[in-house]
Order: structure tokens, then C-alpha cells, then sequence
């Protein structure tokens, strides 16, 4: 029988995380979760003899991954700084820049020295840039980040080319759009909230298409990378495949719900303005502008499906969610 790969995720605890160690466990791989504390709930590592845990406290360029990386195979790197909450510092790229660039490139030199073989990073789509008008988001692009999470993720992508370039390590990179599925946070779970409490939004007349991911589609291309032969130093764009509207996804979520989705109308312009009055321009944005991806590339070169519909995975966020509030 053949041994495992064994695969030191970060950001074992995360969203991502949890849903990809439980994934990774059941296919037979050993896993080595890289956390900052003991996950206060359930956690497939904590129940499995084929996993175990490492602290890492501050993920920076002086970071020491040596215990973590014994008898590693291949990485997964999710862990990153997304969001800075209460963060009292005029120069917040610098804070980005330590965990998201320099805190990447330091473990990917560290896993090399010690061996690994792959290291699968997982960036964002937003090193496009923040959306698409004329075409798709493509691997082709020329990267275009415009805050400083994006550019950050940029530079540590740009870190692992040259380090792949200078010692041999195996690097597959990842941008994916939104991230959804059951445990979701931030805007989407607000969008949640929102459909459940059957509030009114004005966003009947967008008229937009926007690409995102379901968490189990995101972790099966995930999963697929760590082993396929011939994706060493390549960057794939990967999302569903079926790209909806604002409304549409509204409408989704409120028959997933059994709820009837409760919009009418008001002019894209004012929407703008509003937000513009508000400071909450970013967030209007993304609900009435478009951003596509093309995922021919990972589709033809793994030969991979998306498991799950937008659909399905519609309804499985929804009974996440509806096991957390009711």
C-alpha cells in the first residue's frame, strides 16, 4: 500500500481550513495543522491519528517553521491577514506586507531547505483587480491589485516565482473570487442576515454578473494540485463556472431560505452616490459592478469539474447558517 503525501496546511482553523483538513484526512493524507490556539470546537484534526497541530504564534519574516515542516511533503498555504480590525497604525501595507509577502517567501525558503517538494499558495482573484467590464479574468492579465491586501498577495506571489526560479520548490498558485459556504462571514453572511430578516434592498435594476466559489469546489481544485504532474510554477484562476447577478444570488438565497426575495428598484448611479456619502463605497461596488474569471485554464489542464452547482452550494451555506442562528 502506498504511503500518503503528508501536508502541513496554515490556516488550519480558518474557513477554508477546516472544511480542507477534513477533506484532506478523509482522502488518506497525514495532515500537520498550523494554528495560533486549540480550536474550541469540533475539528477533525483533534479527533484523527493520521494529523497533529503545531503553534505558530505571528506569521512575519522571523517566523520559525522548523518543527512544522519535519517530514513535510507539499504546504498549503492559506493563513494570511485579510482584514485589520481596530488597527492603530497610519502605515497598514507594512502590516500586510509582513504577514502576506514577507511571511510567505520565509516559508517557502524554509520549505525548501527542508525538503518539501509543493507549495500551494492560495491568493486572490483582486491581483486582477477589483472587476471586469469588457472581458474575463484571465491567468494572461497583467496583475492589477489596487489595496493593500491584493498588492501584498501579489508580492508573495512574486516571492515564490523567483524562489521556485533559484532552488527548485514546486509552486502552484491560486486566485480565487469570493468564498462561500457554510461558517461564511463578513459581507455575504451581512447578505444573509439581511434575506433572513426579509429586508428590502434596492437592487432589483443590477444588472451585474459576479464569479465566486463554493468552499467545497475551492477545496476539490485544492486538493487536485497536490499531486497532479504537471502543474509545478503554474497560477490558476478557479470559480464555479456560473457566474449570477446580484439580484439573481438574492433571489437564490431566499429560496434556499423558503423566503420570497424582497427587492425594488433604485438607479445604479444613486446607489453609487449613497455609498460614496456613506464611506461605504468598496461595499457598494461589489454588489452592482461585475467581476468575471475565466477558469478554462485549471478546468483543461486538471481536467477538473466543479463538483457542486452554485445552487447546491447556495443551499448548503444556507443550512449552515440556519444551524448557527435558529
Amino acid at each position: 500500500m502506498l504511503t500518503k503525501m503528508k501536508i502541513l496546511v496554515t490556516g488550519a482553523n480558518g474557513f477554508i481550513g477546516q472544511r480542507l483538513c477534513e477533506t484532506l484526512l478523509k482522502a488518506g493524507y497525514f495532515v500537520r495543522g498550523a494554528i495560533r490556539h486549540l480550536p474550541s470546537g469540533v475539528h477533525s484534526l483533534k479527533s484523527s491519528n493520521n494529523a497533529d497541530f503545531v503553534f505558530i504564534d505571528d506569521i512575519s519574516q522571523e517566523t520559525n517553521w522548523s518543527m512544522a515542516l519535519k517530514g513535510i511533503d507539499c504546504i498549503i498555504h492559506l493563513a494570511a491577514r485579510v482584514h485589520i480590525m481596530k488597527e492603530t497604525s497610519g502605515d497598514t501595507f507594512t502590516v500586510f506586507r509582513k504577514v502576506n509577502a514577507e511571511g510567505t517567501s520565509l516559508l517557502a525558503r524554509m520549505a525548501a531547505d527542508a525538503g518539501v517538494k509543493r507549495f500551494i499558495f492560495l491568493s486572490t482573484v483582486k491581483v486582477n483587480g477589483e472587476g471586469t467590464e469588457k472581458h474575463q479574468f484571465t491567468e494572461r492579465d497583467t496583475p492589477n491589485p489596487h489595496d493593500d491586501y491584493s498588492t501584498s498577495k501579489w508580492e508573495a506571489e512574486q516571492a515564490l516565482h523567483n524562489i521556485s526560479d533559484s532552488v527548485g520548490l514546486e509552486v502552484v498558485i491560486l486566485r480565487p473570487p469570493l468564498v462561500y459556504g457554510p461558517g461564511v462571514k463578513a459581507n455575504f453572511l451581512r447578505l444573509l442576515d439581511m434575506v433572513n430578516k426579509n429586508t428590502p434592498l434596492p437592487l432589483s435594476l443590477v444588472n451585474n454578473k459576479r464569479s465566486m466559489i463554493y468552499i467545497g469546489n475551492l477545496v476539490d481544485a485544492i486538493v487536485r494540485c497536490i499531486e497532479h504532474p504537471v502543474i509545478a510554477n503554474q497560477t490558476f484562476l478557479v470559480n464555479d463556472g456560473q457566474d449570477v447577478s446580484t439580484p439573481e444570488l438574492i433571489r437564490m438565497i431566499a429560496r434556499a431560505m423558503g423566503k420570497k426575495a424582497r427587492l425594488f428598484p433604485c438607479p445604479v448611479s444613486l446607489l453609487k452616490m449613497i455609498g460614496k456619502v456613506a464611506g461605504k463605497s468598496a461595499e457598494i461596488e461589489r454588489l452592482v459592478n461585475s467581476l468575471q474569471i475565466d477558469s478554462t485554464k485549471i478546468r483543461r489542464t486538471l481536467n477538473w469539474i466543479p463538483p457542486f452547482t452554485v445552487e447546491e452550494g447556495i443551499l448548503e451555506t444556507v443550512k449552515g447558517y440556519k444551524s448557527r442562528v435558529l
